[in-house]
């Protein structure tokens, strides 16, 4: 499986009570921060929900 390396870009404040929760599920806490994940089909699906805040590297 291909890995992807996901970091916050933009604050969490003013996105809805699920795009926060689904930042913290990633394990994304600060801007900045990065985390390195599998591409599986429930991680690229989190991710998606919350593309505008974050930036993706295959």
């Amino acid at each position: 499986m291909a890995k992807i390396k996901v970091t916050q870009v933009k604050s969490k404040i003013g996105s809805t009570e699920r795009q926060k929760r689904t930042l913290t599920a990633l394990g994304l806490t600060k801007i900045n921060a990065t985390k390195e994940f599998e591409a599986t089909p429930q991680i690229l699906g989190m991710v998606e929900k919350v593309r505008h805040l974050v930036s993706i590297e295959k």
